[in-house]
């Protein structure tokens, strides 16, 4: 029995299924994102991200489906420059996302770091993350599914909290939680937004978006193009007083060239990000590839053409004191004393309330059964859908638990790995 975790239920540590979570790295009003680790045999482990729907939301359906239709959405894209989906579950009434942890900052944690340290953004950098980003999302707009029909997928949200940027020097997009995709799902309806729907922060929107009309790629063209701008002025493109001065400015407001609010904007750099600014989207570039061989081929002739590890180095000097401090954190979890036992084992708690002793066990050869038919209101196509490992915990009083021990020392085996024996034999016999 695994108790469903509250945001102020909390604890580093943590088990929830087979991960165990380390710490809170982030947290919104509709999910939050734990740090964790997947241990396995002989020592496996692996450091991942589980993004969880938050408690008032789990009876949600709109949510809830919104929160499927992104893993179903973005574990169909596999490319290095979005964020990888590893698993999806349910967990008592609480839906979860397994997930690629990238360490490293977002863009929207970059540049206020910049400008807290008094150090410009430079505009190469500016240029090769958005290069990687139009990438990402130009693989994302062509992806068809298994008998070759487009997905048609449009992101919707491609910002700077979105876009992350690895110590590695890696680029990756992350969140289709709203992402659009106008091909079947699944269970053959398709996922689309409702005439006059505005989906996305408000900001960084297309006028097409803005206005709630039917969006396609050319949206998420202008949204990175708002974004690029930001990172090259240090000002917001598009803001007001409130929501609809901030509409009416992206649907009717003049766009000025970038070298209006600052120098040293080279020509071609401008004409590029003009382009992508385009109000009449007939007029945008038509492909994310297209805006993306401009700018590569800029960065190829410019003074200065930063590589991955030219963008790794900035980072870590940007946030070296943050880094340390993280380092540490992780040296000190990877730690013996702090390590989950390798499976199989047996983690027996002592403290003076407990009356029982517990044994995990890791039962990833047993099958108990197929999920019930709710636990996914609709089709996916991940392999979670059917049967597959689960995490058994057996609650033991101490004199059965005295007696496994001492059967389990006389057979030579842990306790856990009897246990996990005596579970099949019993199971063969239903």
């Amino acid at each position: 029995m695994v108790k469903p975790l509250g945001s102020s239920e909390f604890k580093p540590g943590q088990t929830f299924g087979k991960y165990t979570l380390i710490d809170r790295i982030a947290i919104g009003g509709m999910a939050e994102i734990f740090l964790a680790r997947q241990a396995g045999v002989e020592g496996f482990e692996k450091t991942i991200a589980v993004k969880k729907i938050r408690p008032h939301l789990t009876h949600d359906e709109n949510f809830v489906r919104m929160f499927l239709n992104e893993a179903k959405l973005a574990a169909q894209l596999s490319h290095p420059n979005i964020v990888q989906i590893y698993d999806l579950g349910k967990i008592n009434d609480s839906y979860f996302i397994a997930m690629e942890y990238v360490s490293g900052r977002d863009m929207s944690r970059v540049i206020p770091k910049c400008k807290s340290l008094g150090i410009p953004f430079p505009m190469e950098y500016a240029l090769k993350i958005t290069s990687a980003a139009l990438e990402a999302l130009y693989y994302a707009h062509n992806k068809t599914d298994a008998q070759g029909h487009p997905l048609h997928i449009v992101h919707r949200d491609a910002t700077p909290e979105n876009i992350l940027v690895a110590f590695s020097g890696s680029v990756k997009i992350a969140d289709f939680g709203i992402a659009k995709a106008t091909a079947q799902l699944g269970d053959g309806r398709t996922e689309n937004t409702r005439a006059g729907e505005i989906k996305g922060k408000l900001s960084y929107m297309s006028p097409e978006q803005c206005m709630g009309k039917d969006v396609d790629h050319r949206s998420d063209i202008f949204s990175l193009a708002v974004v690029l701008y930001e990172w090259l002025t240090g000002f917001k493109l598009f803001s007001g007083d409130n929501d609809l001065a901030v509409m009416n400015n992206i649907i009717e407001g003049k766009i000025y060239p970038p070298s209006y609010f600052k120098d040293g904007i080279p020509e071609v750099v401008e004409t590029i990000l003009m382009k992508a600014l385009e109000k009449d989207r007939k007029k945008r570039y038509q492909s994310a590839w297209d805006m993306q061989f401009d700018i590569d081929t800029f960065l190829a002739s410019n003074e200065f053409t930063p590589s991955s590890i030219h963008l790794s180095n900035f980072m870590k000097q940007l946030f070296k004191d943050e880094l340390d401090k993280e380092q540490e954190f992780l040296a000190r979890l990877h730690s013996p004393a702090n390590r989950t036992p390798s499976s199989p084992s047996a983690k027996v708690p002592h403290t003076a309330q407990q009356t029982t002793d517990v044994i995990e066990l890791d039962t990833s050869n047993v099958i108990l059964e197929d999920l019930p038919a709710d636990a996914f209101p609709e089709s996916t196509p991940l392999p979670l859908q059917r049967a597959g490992p689960v995490d058994v915990t057996v609650h033991l009083d101490k004199g059965s638990y005295r007696r496994l021990t001492d059967l389990a020392e006389r057979k030579q085996q842990t306790p856990a790995e009897l246990a996990e024996h005596l579970l099949k034999a019993i199971l063969k016999t239903i």
